[in-house]
């Protein structure tokens, strides 16, 4: 979701005074940017979320990954997701995940329901924030129901936007000892021009959040990314993003390709 809260979006949504506001950016800045810092994701259709938040905007997006290696057949992922911005500072979006591994056919893969939850208003703080929410019901039970939360970052320098974000995630009654797993996932944009822009981005795995795994069994990608949006009349736009990540560590796919496409109305 690329979309800005209205001008004059209501301050008065979020009763927290300044004071508290601040405490709790600040809190979550240091624990997204602990994930920042060390650099993949187990789904490649996975996209970088940002924090902000348009009341009443309908959303119907697309997504697409593709991953290969290290020495594994290669794994495609798409899914399909219906969005609406239910208020100043919710948005919920509800997706149909498909997977394909090797020459094999596709096939449905889970049902995910997304909730974005943006806490500040663009440029009220040094860093505007939000908070992710994620369920997700496989078709396989025996791979548990997935929860993933944790904060959205966003700072603006000039031109440069920058994002970061950490994810806690465990799945419960799976058929595996439940373990929560630390993610994270960064993003970098030069705003060029509305309709084309460019940049990087990031994903990672480091296993338990309170144990990593060896380095060498962690899963970082990293690679150049393109973004633009496409005005159509109205509040309809076309939002558009993808990314040709490499992997940084032993573990990750060798090549991920990514693309993602919303139509906004």
């Amino acid at each position: 979701m690329t979309a800005i809260a209205p001008a004059g979006a209501a301050r008065t949504r979020r009763s927290m005074g300044p004071a508290l506001a601040q405490e709790i950016a600040a809190a979550v800045a240091l624990a997204g940017f602990a994930g920042f810092a060390s650099t993949a994701t187990a789904d490649p259709a996975d996209y970088v979320s940002t924090p902000a938040v348009e009341y009443g905007e309908r959303e119907l997006e697309f997504r697409y990954g593709s991953a290969s290696g290290p020495g594994a057949a290669r794994t495609d992922a798409g899914s399909i997701a219906l969005g609406y911005g239910a208020t100043q500072w919710w948005f919920t979006e509800v997706y149909a995940k498909l997977e394909r591994d090797g020459g094999g056919s596709a096939h449905f893969d889970a049902f995910e329901w997304e909730n974005k939850f943006q806490l500040t208003d663009p440029g009220e703080y040094p860093v505007d924030l939000g908070v992710l929410v994620e369920l997700e019901v496989p078709h396989d039970r025996d791979e548990g129901y997935e929860l993933k939360l944790g904060p959205l970052l966003q700072k603006d320098f000039g031109l440069v936007q920058v994002n970061a974000n950490a994810f806690l995630k465990r799945h419960y009654r799976a058929s595996e000892p439940e373990v929560t797993e630390l993610l994270y996932q960064w993003q970098v944009k030069y705003r060029w021009r509305e309709a084309f822009e460019f940049g990087a981005q990031g994903f990672g795995d480091v296993g338990k959040w309170d144990d990593w795994d060896a380095a060498r069994e962690q899963s970082h990608i990293a690679g150049p990314a393109v973004f633009g949006k496409l005005r159509l009349g109205g509040r309809q736009a076309l939002v558009w993003n993808a990314g040709y990540l490499f992997k940084v560590s032993h573990a990750a796919p060798d090549h991920t390709l990514r693309a993602q496409v919303e139509y906004e109305f």
